[in-house]
């Protein structure tokens, strides 16, 4: 497939006809129109499904539910296209595996169970129960149970979630690497220390009610794109939108709302950011503390004048603990160090700083800019501080807010997916499952990779996901891959993963979000968790492509069902009714008393926040300020003139790429770009458009380059680049993750940049 290149700047607002045609073309290339969009009006709605994409709150006021990328997401898993052994008949592994993520997701959906023949590198059909016996044959030959794996994607419903670590735990393991430990830990983690519970604190209504939102490193236009309406919606009423974010991103600029219909068709456009900083990539924590700085100095200044404090004293005095230590470290910091480190000059942190002082209410809300750092767990509780400071907790327009990728990354922590389970819940399941779980530790997402790397994994099982692409240092993650014994990747489409086959290795396709999952009990439906802490359930409407195609929570029951038996649970019997999964749910996690009733509730139900009722769960029991000093570089250790991060395309969602355009970023059919200051650019002694060759700068001795990428002037400040994934990931190092997180540093990597050695890859898209 060929496709038209161009740099062709966009200058309407995000949403608007622009999104509204992009929609209509992947309706109508699915194939399958007048089906998607019947599925589209039952998105996020009641009785419908939920989207497969971002994790974001539903309003449930709108008629159309869905945004441009949602849409993408539901036309490009209901295709008709086919992925079966004919396909693999015709494409060997080794020749698939020269194509592009695009060319291999376009391929279609997979709708038989395969296994991998390495003597003809090819995939070749199995029945199902020969390929849950192989498993069972796989686990039962281990020596001990943490020689399994168990990677999930956010995308798993919670009833699967909760049997698949269910199962580990019974099988004795709890190594549950998942996608949330590459993208959103620190969050998790910055959350629990500061305020005893790792989510966020609001619910999606309290953006109506904000004066104030700040908005740290993110891009909702692309990675969340209805969280635009309720930033629009918050600003139309009056509420400033301060954003922190390194590009310049037109969907924190103007928005024009494609369910408004006058903003269809005329340039009409609400501002989203009233304010827009560019710090350096890993410089919002500066940016945090230069606010603080100056909101401190206020505070001095007018109780030395006899004037009231700028602070909510009563609620620091009853329910915070370590501020005094903070002051202290924001004293010993000096303005200099501040502004070196955010790029941000002192009036510009001062003038932030003023919008929170004069706000009554105030959210800060985050996403993997922040969480993807070296120091990113103290990023976030820097901006806990900030948020502590105003007392803006607990009460409506205020509070914290970590907006979550996939549709339920957040329901699978809570269900359990957590290679370091707190011990309420191992006691909890024990207790009711009368077994007794692996209190021991497991392996995050990179632990995972080193202990392949090491040849002690056995058997890795993905539900859902794309490991392969999506993880840091690419070449070594395929020959840790390749290392495993078994390698049973559950899922929807081709990808990456799968021409990285273990010594055995088999694909088992499964329903997807949108699809009927019927059941010896009948029709089935599964909860997802948002980013807001609500539940709601999610059924699918669309016909299966395949009699062969079976839904993950029947998948994970089955392969339970063959390796442990009966003599602890019916695994068949929670396959054939999924209501029974809820009520274990309902006996064993605390917040889903009676599930099963509360699924009928409009609009799904609040599992709640101690935090937001005030009740800390901290050890102090009070919410505890952070009195970390800043980072001594963003990036330790090693010298180097750029820090590049790794984003998404507008065309993409996680490592899913449907086009190979980037519209608001006026990319056009191509993927290979470093967006680099213009100034920067010239420095170089190169010009807009050539090519150029990227490496890291390690001490590892491990040579991370890639080749041939296109120069794009861009909005981005002097020193920073940017460039897609999973195309970078080779840059990112495996050893390089944040401190007390494990995430990988994907967005500050040092690097170097030349000019192209090569001639560009003739890698088919």
């Amino acid at each position: 497939m060929k496709f038209k290149t161009a740099i062709k700047p966009y200058h309407a607002a995000a949403g608007g006809l622009g999104s509204l045609e992009a929609t209509t073309r992947f309706v109508i290339d699915s194939k399958n129109a007048l089906s998607n969009m019947r599925n589209l009006l039952r998105m996020n709605k009641a009785r419908g499904f939920d989207c497969p994409g971002c994790a974001w709150g539903d309003d449930n006021k709108s008629t159309f539910s869905f945004c441009e990328n949602g849409a993408k997401a539901v036309t490009w898993e209901a295709t008709r296209r086919e992925v079966d052994a004919q396909f693999f008949a015709q494409h060997s592994v080794s020749a698939l595996n020269a194509q592009s993520d695009y060319f291999l997701e376009y391929q279609g959906r997979l709708t038989e169970p395969l296994s991998y023949n390495p003597q003809s590198d090819r995939y070749e059909p199995i029945s199902w129960a020969d390929a849950y016996a192989l498993i069972a044959q796989h686990l039962h030959a281990m020596v001990h149970p943490n020689q399994l794996e168990l990677y999930t994607s956010g995308r798993a419903s919670n009833e699967a979630s909760y049997l698949y670590q269910l199962f580990g735990r019974m099988l004795g393991t709890n190594n549950f690497p998942d996608c949330s430990n590459m993208c959103h830990e620190a969050s998790g983690a910055g959350l629990k220390r500061s305020i005893g519970v790792g989510k966020g604190t609001i619910h999606l209504d309290d953006f109506a009610h904000a004066n104030a939102i700040f908005v740290f490193g993110q891009n909702p236009g692309t990675n969340h794109p209805r969280m635009l309406h309720s930033l629009r919606h918050a600003a139309d009423h009056g509420a400033q939108i301060v954003t922190f974010n390194t590009l310049r991103e037109r969907g924190l600029e103007r928005f024009a709302d494609p369910q408004k219909p006058l903003e269809l068709v005329t340039p009409k456009a609400g501002t989203i950011s009233s304010a827009y900083y560019q710090p350096n990539l890993g410089g919002d924590m500066a940016a945090v503390r230069g606010m603080a700085k100056a909101l401190l100095e206020t505070q001095r200044q007018r109780l030395t004048d006899g004037q009231p404090g700028i602070f909510d004293e009563t609620f620091i005095n009853q329910h915070t603990h370590g501020i005094d230590a903070w002051f202290a470290q924001i004293d010993a910091t000096s303005w200099d160090a501040i502004t070196q480190q955010s790029g941000l000059t002192e009036q510009q942190l001062r003038d932030a700083a003023a919008v929170w002082q004069h706000a009554e209410r105030v959210i800060c809300t985050w996403a993997m800019g922040i969480t993807q750092h070296k120091h990113s767990l103290d990023t976030v509780r820097e901006i806990a501080n900030l948020q502590l400071l105003g007392g803006h907790l607990g009460k409506p327009g205020a509070g914290l807010c970590p907006v979550r990728g996939h549709s339920n990354v957040q329901g699978n922590r809570t269900m359990g997916i957590d290679e370091k389970p707190p011990a309420a819940l191992l006691d909890s399941l024990g207790r009711h499952f009368d077994f007794e779980p692996p209190r021991e530790p497991g392996h995050h997402t990179v632990e995972a990779i080193e202990a392949m790397l090491r040849d002690e994994v056995k058997v890795l099982i993905a539900l859902g996901g794309n490991l392969a692409a999506a993880a840091p240092d690419t070449p070594r993650v395929h020959d840790a891959l390749r290392r495993c014994g078994l390698t049973v990747y559950i899922s929807t489409k081709l990808n990456r993963s799968h021409l990285m086959p273990g010594k055995a290795s088999l694909i088992l396709p499964t329903l997807g979000r949108t699809e009927e999952d019927m059941q010896a009990s009948g029709r089935q439906f599964v909860t997802v968790e948002d980013s807001f802490s609500m539940v709601h359930a999610s059924e699918g409407i669309g016909k299966p492509l395949s009699a062969l195609q079976r839904s993950e929570t029947a998948i994970v029951a089955n392969i339970a069902h063959a390796t442990l038996g009966d003599e602890k649970l019916n695994w068949l019997a929670l396959a054939d009714d999924y209501s029974l999964i809820r009520d274990h749910i309902a006996a064993t996690l605390p917040g889903f008393e009676n599930f099963n009733a509360r699924c009928d509730e409009p609009g799904g139900f609040w599992l709640g926040n101690a935090a937001a009722a005030l009740n800390f769960t901290t050890p102090s029991g009070k919410a505890e300020f952070s009195a970390a000093p800043l980072p001594a570089s963003i990036c330790p250790d090693v010298e180097s003139p750029f820090v590049l991060q790794t984003l998404r395309s507008h065309d993409q969602y996680n490592t899913t790429i449907y086009g190979l355009d980037d519209r608001y970023r006026g990319v056009y059919g191509q993927r290979d770009v470093l967006f680099m200051h213009p100034d920067d650019i010239a420095a170089l002694g190169l010009s807009d458009g050539d090519r150029v060759d990227i490496t890291t700068a390690s001490r590892d001795g491990i040579l991370r380059q890639v080749e041939n990428f296109r120069l794009v002037s861009y909005d981005i400040p002097r020193g920073n680049l940017a460039a897609y994934y999973p195309e970078t990931n080779p840059l990112v190092p495996l050893t390089s993750f944040g401190d007390g997180t494990g995430t990988p540093t994907s967005k500050s990597i040092p690097v170097s940049v030349t000019p192209a050695q090569t001639r560009p890859s003739l890698r088919i898209a």
